[in-house]
């Protein structure tokens, strides 16, 4: 051991090294800049260089949009595992691994609250659970959301964020599809605007279902909107598929969306469609 060692040793007792947390900074999957995460999250999770959209789960979205507190609406209760299903891994392990993961329950989570003053029930899906993947407890928290709409006579506004069915529960998966559009009838049945804002990614079964039946069709910029994957469709129809391709940009110019939202505009657009909707209703 060297002289020098000795000296650094002996001063690493005397002057303790200081250890940095390691999220001071976030790597921008926009530009791959390096942004100081304060400054990401007083931005609402959107870079400041390139105005990328980061993906949010629902406790950050809701503190964005609702005035002060809200209520969380029961997780329904379903069966975890109804085909006793096993991959490279047991289904049950992955729900758990998600759950440790997120702190939610499952992949769609809805609240109770006022957006500028206006009552909404808005329901969240959370990408970092094991893909947004719709299953019966994404299916029956859809449903769950519906009917607390219904029940204060509130608007429904969901927050897609999916890569589809969850094809650890098969074909019951692909029954909640229909299942969600029979919800969105009860809610036009009693008179009350359904709104769906699209975020980055909305994909599979949840975009040929409820994520394109809203009476408005919102989107935040970027965002990554389609039911089959691009080289998929290039390889079906043997072509090249146009740049920007199911991006929420090329949607709005093709008729498919309403408008494209900035985050930071999204709280004030909302609640001005809420109003707009509630108020000829009722005028109706």
């Amino acid at each position: 051991m060297s002289w020098l060692t000795n000296v650094r040793n002996a001063l690493s007792y005397v002057i303790p090294k200081k250890e940095s947390p390691d999220n001071l900074w976030h790597k921008c999957k926009g530009c791959g800049q390096m942004v100081f995460a304060k400054e990401l999250e007083d931005n609402l999770s959107v870079c400041p260089n390139c105005g990328h959209h980061e993906r949010i789960g629902p406790t950050e979205r809701f503190a964005q949009l609702f005035d002060e507190d809200y209520d969380l609406v029961d997780a329904p209760r379903v069966p975890e595992d109804p085909l006793k299903f096993r991959d490279q891994k047991r289904y049950v392990d992955r729900i758990k691994a998600a759950r440790a993961a997120t702190g939610e329950s499952d992949a769609l989570i809805n609240a109770i609250g006022t957006i500028d003053g206006r009552t909404a029930v808005v329901g969240v899906q959370d990408f970092a659970f094991m893909g947004g993947s719709m299953g019966l407890a994404v299916g029956e928290a859809f449903v769950r959301g519906v009917e607390a709409a219904i029940d204060r006579k509130a608007p429904y506004v969901i927050f897609t964020a999916a890569g589809g069915a969850r094809m650890q529960e098969g074909i019951l998966s692909l029954m909640q599809m229909p299942r969600a559009t029979v919800a969105i009838e009860m809610l036009h049945d009693a008179g009350l605007p359904y709104i769906v804002v699209l975020t980055d990614p909305t994909t599979g079964g949840v975009t040929a279902s409820y994520a394109m039946l809203g009476d408005i069709q919102i989107a935040e910029p970027g965002a990554l909107i389609g039911f089959a994957g691009q080289r998929v469709i290039e390889q079906t129809i043997r072509e090249k598929l146009p740049e920007g391709f199911q991006r929420a940009e090329y949607l709005l110019d093709h008729g498919m969306l309403d408008m494209v939202v900035e985050r930071a505009e999204l709280k004030t657009t909302l609640a001005n469609v809420i109003g707009y909707l509630c108020d000829r209703r009722k005028a109706a």
